[in-house]
């Protein structure tokens, strides 16, 4: 058991609610593509997973044509609008500035590029060692592989680092990793969908993730310390 070194935030539901922006760029592509559209309310759910995932269950059609149209409509509004129709949630710029102790970093399945731009307009973005996202291609669409790929580029140790995320995907993605998961529920994941995810810890609020966070490094540090002194008192 170690320290706790490192915290990966998610971005979409964990740092900033997206839903206006991805909500209307969704219904965009879908008039533009002429396919019928489902409720406002009903697309929120499709907030943090990849975005081709998305847009197969919203026209309930494997047809690369049609999704990669999709997502190319999508990204035409996203790149000029959609990204500003974000705001981050209460209390994060202060979880962050709380947190400086640790070495911060943004997994994000959203593209790198969209993430750098909403971080930085919203003057977040030096907060963080990397901001790390996926590609326009898609080629790190499953979380685990994104998350993977950041913590051996830049050598984080498993049990020393803490994924914070809002959907099971984040959850999934760090139990893969063996990193330990903490859940916020105040996104657009439920308290169910993460606990049946297998998540280690849950929050209701960025606060309560900066208390989480350092009573999990405090407990390991006392454990740590005991354990110390246990090897001592046998030589």
């Amino acid at each position: 058991m170690r320290n706790v070194t490192n915290i990966l935030f998610d971005l979409d539901g964990t740092l900033t609610d997206p839903a206006e922006g991805i909500v209307r760029c969704i219904q965009h592509s879908l008039t533009i593509l002429n396919h019928p559209c489902p409720p406002s309310e009903e697309l929120t759910r499709y907030i943090g997973p990849p975005l081709r995932d998305a847009f197969v269950s919203i026209c309930n059609s494997s047809d690369e044509v049609l999704i990669e149209r999709a997502v190319e409509i999508f990204r035409e509004r996203f790149s000029t609008k959609g990204l500003f129709e974000n705001v981050p949630y209460a209390e994060v710029a202060q979880m962050l500035t709380d947190l400086g102790a640790y070495q911060l970093y943004v997994a994000t399945s959203k593209p790198q590029a969209y993430a750098e731009k909403i971080l930085k307009h919203f003057k977040l973005a030096d907060y963080f060692i990397e901001i790390h996202g996926n590609d326009l291609a898609g080629r790190l669409d499953d979380k685990a592989e994104l998350v993977r790929e950041l913590r051996e580029r830049r050598g984080l140790v498993p049990g020393e680092t803490i994924m914070v995320g809002d959907r099971k995907h984040d959850v999934i993605a760090a139990k893969k990793n063996g990193v330990i998961s903490l859940g916020v529920s105040y996104g657009y994941g439920s308290k169910e969908e993460l606990v049946e995810a297998g998540v280690d810890y849950l929050c209701e609020s960025p606060a309560e993730v900066v208390r989480q966070v350092i009573d999990i490094d405090s407990n390991r540090r006392k454990k740590l310390s005991e354990a110390a002194k246990c090897n001592e008192s046998l030589r």
